[in-house]
């Protein structure tokens, strides 16, 4: 692998004719990813097939075979790339970093994909669709993408709360801490028939990710001080039960 990189042409090295026939061949794989994003969005795995695809993306059938090896191969592709990680857990879970810092970074990665616009929501429904008709995919998702962002998560707001073992109100916290930025991705349908102007701008999405750190902000601190109450003999529920 080291000795293919190495011997690789500069880029500008490379002839025009070349770098046209990469270029064509990116876009080429783009339209076959979006075409059966689309399909299989609408009509699931297995009720798409290969021709539609690739009439729809005007490309050959054995296209698909050359950029994805297979129908299987695309539909994992169109699951997982638009909408990539839902969260890396090294853009926030970061030692040096304040709460809102930890915070803003997590919510701005979970709601990028929302800036892509139409795409976001075929990716939305596919992901229903997968939850309903499941390939295995979604499966995939929640062990190794899910679960060590929520781990992350956690891990995050233990440090700041002062918590050696996460319980399960650490957890609760986590979750609806997620929920934020979840609703409006999964709700993308709703707020654009409502209030289109709220998430029809790049920028519009950014207003979202600052407004959503101040709530999620709030939420820990609201549990920082029921921990507290629940810590002090007052905030104690006393034994009413007869000696």
């Amino acid at each position: 692998m080291t000795a293919a990189i190495s011997s690789a042409p500069p880029a500008d090295l490379i002839s025009p004719d070349l770098r046209g026939q990469r270029t064509d061949g990116a876009k080429a794989r783009q339209q076959l990813l979006h075409a059966g994003l689309k399909l299989f969005a609408e009509k699931g795995f297995a009720k798409t097939s290969t021709r539609e695809i690739a009439q729809a993306a005007h490309a050959n059938v054995a296209s698909i075979s050359y950029y994805f090896g297979d129908k299987a191969g695309l539909y994992r592709a169109a699951f997982t790339e638009p909408m990539g990680s839902v969260c890396d857990p090294l853009l926030y879970d970061q030692p040096g970093f304040t709460l809102q810092q930890s915070l803003h970074a997590y919510i701005t990665n979970f709601l990028a994909p929302m800036k892509q616009g139409e795409l976001v929501q075929q990716c939305t429904r596919l992901h229903f669709r997968e939850m309903l008709e499941p390939t295995g995919l979604w499966a995939e998702e929640i062990d190794n993408d899910i679960t060590p962002a929520h781990a992350a998560l956690i891990a995050v707001l233990a440090r700041h709360l002062g918590i050696a073992v996460p319980d399960d109100a650490l957890h609760r916290l986590a979750f609806s801490i997620t929920a934020l930025p979840l609703q409006l991705l999964i709700g993308r349908d709703c707020v654009q028939a409502i209030r289109p102007g709220l998430i029809d701008q790049p920028q519009a999405i950014d207003v979202w990710v600052s407004q959503m750190v101040v709530f999620a902000e709030a939420m820990v601190a609201v549990e920082a001080a029921q921990r507290q109450l629940d810590s002090s003999p007052i905030g104690r529920p006393t034994n009413t039960e007869p000696s």
